[in-house]
């Protein structure tokens, strides 16, 4: 559907260990959403070159690869998902990056013991095009120094602005040959036929991500019974609205806030993550969304 609506991209993510969020395992669904579409790019969360090497071999210029540092779930499940349980793995993010992406771009030193791994990949000679998501001043760094599209969760960290334009600094300091900086910005959006609808459809996600913060995790809700929930539980936090940005609403009033926010962040697409319980509101909400933005 968001192929023949427009839609640029269409990523999912790489969650485990919940009932919260489907996909544990996105690289099993990138191949049948390729191969069900025509024009759209498809992309995913981390997984090794070689996957998303076979992936862009089968499907030229339409994988994208998205490199991210959380590891999509709570840490006992991410301690479960460890080969190796002895000890809590190390913080060397930026090391496994470096090595993943010279992979891809087939330029590992020569003397790395790896080295001749790289030339072997399938899908050459293209490949997927990574990007960087984050959350924090870090990954901006990160995304600059290595030249890399830059994709930012504003649906996390709604404070996203100034670190989208130092990533544009930085990037420009380094003098990347032949590119240039991309920024995304991934926002909770949903879009529905009035505003008072998408106030109530965002409802679930509102009682699941309260719940979230408490440690508990639950399946996304119906809007009946999250509405019960977020009225009658008096330990909802007032400021939970303002913590995490939201943007709901009719498709002018959408419109408009998502604008706004793209303005702010001087970004080059949006992305939007939309949590909803029935799957005929999500549809709904990027068809009108698609229809406001033409």
């Amino acid at each position: 559907m968001t192929d023949r609506l427009g839609y640029h991209r269409y990523w999912v993510a790489e969650h485990h260990g919940g009932p919260m969020l489907a996909g544990p395992s996105p690289e099993a669904l990138i191949g049948p959403i390729a191969a069900a579409t025509e024009r759209i790019r498809v992309g995913s969360a981390l997984k090794v070159a070689e996957t998303f090497s076979m992936l862009a071999g089968l499907f030229p210029g339409r994988i994208d690869l998205g490199l991210g540092r959380a590891p999509g779930t709570d840490p006992i499940t991410a301690f479960a998902l460890q080969r190796d349980r002895r000890q809590l793995p190390p913080d060397d993010f930026p090391q496994q990056l470096a090595e993943l992406l010279g992979y891809l771009d087939d330029n590992l030193p020569p003397d790395h013991p790896f080295a001749r791994l790289a030339s072997s990949l399938p899908g050459r000679p293209g490949g997927p095009q990574p990007w960087l998501l984050g959350s924090s001043r870090d990954s901006a760094l990160w995304a600059a120094e290595l030249g890399l599209p830059y994709a930012f969760a504003d649906f996390i960290n709604p404070r996203g602005a100034e670190i989208a334009a130092l990533y544009r600094e930085r990037f420009a300091e380094h003098e990347h040959a032949g590119r240039r900086p991309t920024t995304a910005v991934a926002v909770w959006v949903i879009c529905a036929d009035s505003d008072d609808e998408a106030q109530r459809l965002a409802s679930s996600a509102r009682m699941t991500f309260t719940l979230v913060r408490r440690g508990q995790l639950i399946a996304v809700p119906p809007p009946e019974k999250a509405l019960r929930f977020l009225k009658a539980d008096d330990r909802v936090d007032s400021g939970s609205r303002s913590e995490r940005r939201a943007v709901l609403g009719a498709p002018a009033t959408v419109k408009e806030q998502l604008q706004d926010v793209v303005s702010s962040y001087g970004a080059d697409e949006a992305i939007v993550v939309s949590i909803t319980y029935d799957h005929e509101a999500r549809l709904r909400s990027y068809e009108l969304l698609a229809e406001a933005w033409r």
